[in-house]
């Protein structure tokens, strides 16, 4: 009985172990059936979601589902730490021999509790091991004890560098596109621009962003769950963007050239295909269509106000057709999986961007401007 314990016990140090590398270390999508991290995210945030339909208030849904990233971190670390405590504990049940002060009888709680107090170095010393084996056990688990620690020491600063480089993107697109962004909106303000090389510049900084997207949440596939600093915003939502945008100016805008819309769309779909595997997302054929032919004919009238007239014709809404069946299904999969909205084609309602509001401006709007002038004399 105490062997098979033991053999217990380096089961779960050895799928702890792995589980770990693979989640912290190895920088690439694992494709294997079972996964510690993955069954533990599985299993934290469905149940998190359902919780969430039960809070009416969008943004206070909103906040509480922005909690789950940072503390699924915290629980996997503990989850972590929790099992190799077990682990050496079964070990030391197992195979080691031991003395207590007091020479009180050795428990599997007791052992549970030299595990606890190795794995920490707090090195109380009230259970002494006797044997050789128990001996190196206590070694071995003091030493993944400092290891332990030295993940989580870089561990948590690796993933919000990578989350706020994220959005850093994502805030600069708000004066571009608007809040919430859409492509129409991206397209009015920059697509009239007479330098095509500022929309080239725009477009190329966002190929490189999508690409940064895929290596970070491969890499740690928790940022997915990050959630921007405003409601109106997402990682997801900027992508989308980027690629509705790109798809337009594909089948052919007036005195827009599409190399650089080609480049970044590639490397946005590349994205969204690859991160619609890491969270499990899957094809639903009822998802709701973005762009119906009402909404369609909505985005020619509001580009050409803006002197953007888009090519029309079979040719081009087949080539349209095309290219939003190759991303939308699996921004439809990361919205559903993930809670997240999805941008619109063009924006059903002109709201201010994020930027030009402020808790002060109705104050500020509503004194005089005598006023307001005099108290800036008065301050100068």
């Amino acid at each position: 009985m105490h062997m098979l314990g033991a053999i217990f016990g380096i089961v779960i140090i050895l799928i702890v172990l792995l589980d770990a590398f693979e989640t912290v270390v190895l920088p690439r999508r694992i494709k294997r059936s079972f996964r510690l991290t993955s069954w533990f995210y599985r299993h934290t945030w469905i149940p998190w979601l359902k919780i969430s339909d039960h809070i009416q208030s969008p943004s206070r849904r909103e906040a509480f589902l922005s909690y789950f990233g940072p503390l699924s971190i915290l629980v996997l670390l503990i989850f972590w730490a929790a099992g190799l405590i077990l682990s050496f504990a079964l070990l030391q049940y197992g195979l080691g021999e031991h003395v207590q002060l007091g020479s009180e009888p050795i428990t599997f709680g007791r052992l549970l509790y030299l595990s606890g107090e190795t794995f920490f170095t707090l090195g109380l010393g009230d259970i002494t091991p006797v044997s050789g084996i128990a001996r190196a056990l206590t070694v071995m688990e003091g030493g993944m004890g400092f290891a332990f620690l030295g993940v989580v020491i870089g561990y948590l600063p690796t993933i919000y560098s990578s989350f706020s480089k994220r959005e850093i993107e994502i805030s600069l697109l708000d004066a571009r596109a608007g809040s919430p962004p859409s492509a129409s909106e991206l397209l009015a303000r920059l697509g009239c621009c007479p330098d095509q090389g500022v929309l080239d510049s725009i477009l190329r900084d966002w190929e490189r962003w999508a690409a940064e997207i895929l290596e970070s949440h491969l890499s740690y596939p928790v940022l997915s769950f990050f959630r921007s600093q405003h409601g109106n915003q997402s990682w997801l939502a900027a992508l989308t963007t980027i690629l509705d945008t790109t798809s337009l100016i594909m089948i052919g805008i007036n005195n827009i050239r599409p190399e650089q819309a080609q480049l970044t769309f590639a490397m946005a779909r590349h994205a969204v295909v690859d991160l619609a595997q890491v969270v499990n997302a899957h094809y639903d054929p009822h998802d709701p269509d973005r762009l119906p032919a009402k909404e369609m004919a909505r985005l020619n009238k509001t580009l050409a106000e803006h002197g953007l007239r888009l090519h029309d014709g079979d040719e081009a809404e087949a080539t349209l057709a095309h290219l939003r069946s190759l991303y939308e299904p699996y921004v439809c999969g990361l919205a559903r999986n993930l809670r997240l909205t999805l941008p619109e084609w063009i924006r059903s309602e002109k709201k201010k961007d994020n930027w030009q509001g402020g808790p002060w401006d109705r104050l500020i709007q509503a004194k005089p401007l005598a006023e307001r002038t005099r108290a800036a004399d008065e301050h100068f």
